[in-house]
């Protein structure tokens, strides 16, 4: 049986986690979810549930908003990140399996395990995004969660 965890929810991971970029020289911003790695924006959706026509209209037309000094400005993000309170939908996840452009530039992460206790997170992710590695690698370390694929993929 695996080990209760407590860990604080996603926005404050993803604050921890973008601490822990920019002490390896990774560029993130304070408001947004977003890292930038070389010329590459990888960023990070969080939410307990989206609509597949949502996910289609974001995972389609990937964006998001970089900030240079008073400048704001709209990027395309080469990866995106969903972390998910609860389960996927399933057609969501079945819209990134039949799909392998997108499949290899999004990817899902499940932490309603991780909710409830369970230091598990599953994941859908095939792409190449140093940062989701490193992210996963973040969560182990700092918290002792175990990024697992999904038996889904």
């Amino acid at each position: 049986m695996s080990e209760l965890v407590s860990i604080p929810k996603i926005w404050e991971l993803l604050k921890g986690f973008k601490e822990w970029c920019k002490r390896k020289g990774w560029r993130s911003d304070e408001d947004e979810d977003w890292i930038r790695l070389d010329h590459e924006y990888h960023d990070f959706v969080w939410t307990k549930n989206v609509t597949p026509s949502t996910f289609r209209k974001v995972t389609q037309n990937p964006k998001c908003t970089a900030h240079e000094g008073p400048l704001y400005h709209v990027v395309n993000a080469s990866y995106v990140a969903w972390l998910f309170q609860q389960p996927p939908p399933d057609s969501i996840v079945q819209a990134l399996i039949d799909d392998s452009s997108l499949y290899a530039r999004t990817a899902l992460y499940d932490f309603s395990q991780v909710y409830r206790g369970v230091p598990t997170c599953l994941k859908l992710n095939a792409t190449k995004s140093q940062v989701f590695k490193e992210f996963e690698h973040f969560l182990s370390e700092n918290w002792g969660v175990m990024v697992k694929a999904s038996d889904k993929a």
